[in-house]
Formats: C-alpha cells, sequence, structure tokens
C-alpha cells in the first residue's frame, strides 16, 4: 500500500467518508438539534467567502455575503466547481436550503503562521457580529 493511504495527513484529508470522524458526528447532530438561521464554516487561504453550494443559492444568501465582505474587505464569490461536494456548509445548505457560508481567511502557505492572527480576527469580527443578527 502507497504511504499516503495509510491514514489522515496533517492537511488536505478530508476523511474517509461522510460522518465517518468523530468530530463531523458531533457538528452533524448538534445541526440537528438546533435550528440555526444559517451556519459559517473556517477555513484557511484566500480571504474569500463562499456562499453557495452547486446551483443552490439560498434566499439572501448573496445579500448577507456582500454584507460579510463589506465589513471584512473580502470577495464573495461563487464556489469553484471544483471545491463543492465537500464540506459542512455544502451539506447545510443542501439539507436546509438555508444559507451557508465558507470563510476563507489568511493568505500564504498552509498552515499559516500564527503571526496572521491579529489581523484575521479584526478582519473577521464585523463578519461575526453581523452573523449573530441575521
Amino acid at each position: 500500500m502507497h504511504k499516503d493511504l495509510l491514514g489522515p495527513a496533517p492537511r488536505d484529508f478530508v476523511g474517509y467518508g461522510p460522518l465517518t470522524a468523530p468530530e463531523s458526528v458531533a457538528l452533524y447532530n448538534f445541526t440537528l438539534r438546533h435550528n440555526f438561521s444559517l451556519m459559517i464554516t473556517y477555513h484557511t487561504q484566500g480571504r474569500v467567502i463562499y456562499y453557495q453550494y452547486q446551483n443552490q443559492t439560498p434566499p439572501n444568501s448573496q445579500k448577507i455575503a456582500d454584507e460579510f465582505a463589506r465589513v471584512s474587505g473580502y470577495t464573495a464569490e461563487q464556489v469553484p466547481a471544483n471545491s463543492s461536494f465537500a464540506g459542512f456548509k455544502d451539506w447545510f445548505i443542501f439539507y436546509y436550503n438555508r444559507p451557508g457560508f465558507t470563510i476563507e481567511v489568511g493568505l500564504g502557505k498552509n498552515p499559516i503562521p500564527i503571526s496572521q492572527f491579529a489581523g484575521i480576527y479584526r478582519e473577521n469580527l464585523g463578519i461575526l457580529v453581523t452573523g449573530l443578527v441575521q
């Protein structure tokens, strides 16, 4: 067996399949027990806000994404085709048809340096506050 197939890697490992990691199951169950009006996930790379799943854009998603972009300085963009099918945001949008967002923070090689944290925090505070009042 190739050494890359032996187990999780330090980056870019998305799991063996849906809901195979304990933390994924916990997040899934937590979400099912609550009536969230929207959700936000954070990833690193690009200072971009993604707000749709394939061709599905829930009501108010683009409006909220545009406001997130305004308060953060990030850009709101449609999800690249090769980035769909991989995450919690996609499931949330598909299952609930409610706004879901992936916020890509930071720039540079992953893992991004901790020295970017203060700037990322400042950029995203407005997103978090705006998300609370939606």
